[in-house]
């Protein structure tokens, strides 16, 4: 009866961890469904710049950063800042992360547009409430198998000392590089390589997933209001509201999606508004 006993847990648990294994199989392939257009493969390049609300928005620029870090670690995806512009009291001015990943640009697309958060800022010593904005956007990066030209007079190539924090190597050489694409005012840089030839090559790959972007976006009219977004970080462009004082909620504002569990969507728990905007875009269609 004992080892009857041990083996009916045995199978019980086999049981168990099957189900389990089946119940992430059928998620897996039902987020893999919603993945139809043809640039979601791709890795992505993501760019966030803080918008309307000085040092607390630089500051909520970095809160940012860090939660897609997270994010792409938690997926299990490749992630590494491209280039990072410090602010002068706290946050960040820019940041450019390239991150690798299945789908990741398919993912990271639907976090494009301007976020928006509200506190107590921990700058304000009167202990005021405070609305920062940031915008994100997420570009597809191009590999061999899209051509891209850029002829060599389109473009102006800028090289300067690196700035901020990063170790002895900054502001010793002119390693950082700003490439101008002159036809279009598109302008990239990269300074976190230690030097001026990889970061060269790291700033025209951002430039080419840019340049591929806005081809899309010409073929595709739908896609300008994002476009229009960046002239106005602020109000009335926001696709998700971060509230934090008086009381806590996260609420995407396309989809309704909202949860109130703050700390782990900003620890990077991003798949359930990520899966809710997918479905939306789906319907859309």
């Amino acid at each position: 009866m004992i080892e009857l006993g041990d083996e009916g847990e045995n199978v019980s648990k086999e049981l168990t961890e099957s189900l389990t294994a089946f119940r992430k199989y059928l998620q897996d392939a039902e987020l893999e469904a919603l993945f139809y257009e043809k640039d979601d493969f791709r890795n992505a390049i993501l760019t966030i710049h803080p918008g309307a609300g000085g040092t607390e928005s630089q500051d909520w620029t970095q809160i940012l950063m860090r939660m897609y870090l997270r994010y792409a670690e938690r997926k299990g995806f490749k992630s590494k800042v491209l280039d990072l512009l410090p602010g002068e009291e706290a946050g960040v001015k820019s940041v450019t992360i390239h991150i690798q990943g299945d789908y990741a640009f398919g993912n990271l697309c639907q976090e494009s547009g301007v976020h928006r958060l509200v506190r107590i800022s921990p700058f304000d010593s009167n202990k005021r409430r405070h609305t920062s904005f940031a915008a994100v956007f997420a570009y597809p990066e191009v590999n061999k198998d899209v051509e891209i030209e850029i002829n060599p007079d389109d473009i102006r190539v800028d090289t300067y000392r690196a700035s901020g924090h990063g170790g002895q190597h900054v502001n010793v050489t002119d390693s950082a590089v700003r490439i101008t694409h002159l036809a279009t005012n598109i302008v990239v840089q990269c300074q976190n390589e230690r030097s001026q030839h990889k970061n060269k090559a790291s700033a025209m790959k951002v430039l080419m997933s840019r340049l591929y972007e806005l081809e899309k976006k010409k073929k595709n009219e739908k896609l300008e209001k994002l476009e229009d977004a960046k002239s106005d970080i602020a109000w009335g462009n926001q696709i998700r509201s971060y509230v934090l004082h008086p009381y806590q909620m996260i609420k995407d504002l396309r989809t309704n999606e909202e949860t109130g569990d703050v700390d782990k969507v900003l620890d990077g728990e991003l798949d359930e508004f990520i899966k809710a905007n997918l479905i939306y875009r789906k319907k859309s269609r």
